[in-house]
């Protein structure tokens, strides 16, 4: 049950992050997937790039973990990985930038990744070892 939480959390935390651009330009990635995904029926071709595949892949996966009976370690480390590639980014961007908007936007994100990944070592190595 703590493995959904996390992976739910990790979904929530992932479409908070913020972002900025020129001088009149913001949105939440929440926003920015909405529009990805309007346009990925009209015009697929234009959605097509790594950052914003790799993370709605991610959340997807994500997503089917939920339905799982136990939620996959695997699966849910290589989410972790596509989501955090883009977050890490915008980390980077906001810290060269100093903008705390975008700064402050991606610690729940990775906050909950660490805790998840903790709680999977963990949740491994109670696991008893059959030979």
């Amino acid at each position: 049950m703590k493995s959904k939480i996390f992976n739910s959390l990790l979904i929530i935390s992932s479409l908070l992050g913020y972002l900025e651009w020129g001088k009149n330009s913001h949105s939440f990635l929440f926003q920015a997937e909405g529009e990805i995904l309007s346009k990925l029926f009209t015009a697929p071709l234009t959605t097509l790039h790594p950052f914003t595949v790799l993370p709605l892949l991610s959340q997807i996966i994500l997503l089917i973990t939920l339905f799982q009976k136990t939620p996959g370690k695997t699966l849910t480390y290589i989410s972790i990985v596509g989501l955090g590639l883009l977050l890490v980014f915008m980390l980077v961007i906001g810290l060269l930038s100093l903008n705390y908007k975008i700064i402050i936007s991606t610690i729940p994100f990775l906050t909950v990744s660490v805790l998840a990944i903790k709680h999977y070592s963990k949740k491994n190595d109670e696991e008893p070892k059959t030979v």
